[in-house]
């Protein structure tokens, strides 16, 4: 019998703490999954690096970009703002996204907006902290953010991060740029309906008349 493994990055993020949102496990369900991570070196150029997974685990897409980054915290807001237009670009805007970083700070940011975008009041529980020559990617991923039905993120190690060596070593991982295109939507599986959708009866309903006796009497044991 073949062993069962889960998704990787469903599995990353649902083992990983969603800074300053509650992680109850129906609510931290997600239709995509988003890994980013970006590189910085003094001595060249740092990259940028992506993947995306559909909940059964379909990846969509996976990229390796080189980029001249003044530092580690701009290259992850950039890398971060990569992935968010390409998953916007391939997917229905009603879907519910979960973001997997390996920065505390970029983490806390995601999650404070998402928090702001649920209330009568734009301002975030807690104010954003952001480093310096951030400012234009962050507009675009709060825009991103605003733009999916859900969107949460998780705080990763970045040895567990499956973009790490993209973003490491695009020299060596270019390849990933040339993969096909995809369009891909999760695979629809009745464990992922909220509770209270009632359009697929479970077995137990589903089957009551069945399991009745002749004439609608009960059924004797």
């Amino acid at each position: 019998m073949a062993a069962y493994r889960r998704p990787v990055l469903r599995n990353l993020f649902d083992e990983s703490p969603t800074p300053h949102i509650a992680h109850p496990p129906r609510t931290h369900r997600r239709d995509f999954y988003l890994a980013t991570d970006g590189s910085y070196r003094a001595d060249r150029d740092g990259g940028l690096g992506v993947v995306i997974e559909t909940r059964d685990g379909t990846r969509v897409a996976r990229l390796s970009v080189p980029d001249a980054v003044p530092d580690n915290n701009v290259a992850e807001y950039r890398a971060l703002h990569l992935g968010l237009d390409v998953l916007a670009a391939r997917v229905p805007g009603e879907v519910r996204v979960g973001v997997l970083i390996d920065h505390d700070g970029l983490a806390a940011n995601v999650n404070r907006a998402t928090l702001a975008g649920k209330g009568p009041d734009p301002r975030p529980p807690h104010p954003f902290r952001l480093p310096r020559e951030t400012d234009h990617h962050w507009r675009g991923i709060r825009a991103r953010v605003a733009g999916f039905a859900e969107l949460r993120a998780a705080r990763i190690d970045s040895g567990e991060n499956p973009a790490h060596p993209l973003a490491n070593a695009p020299e060596r991982y270019d390849h990933v740029n040339r993969e096909p295109d995809r369009c891909v939507l999760p695979y629809d599986d009745e464990r992922w309906r909220a509770p209270g959708d009632d359009r697929y009866p479970p077995p137990s309903r589903a089957d009551r008349e069945r399991s009745g006796g002749v004439d609608g009497e009960p059924a004797s044991d």
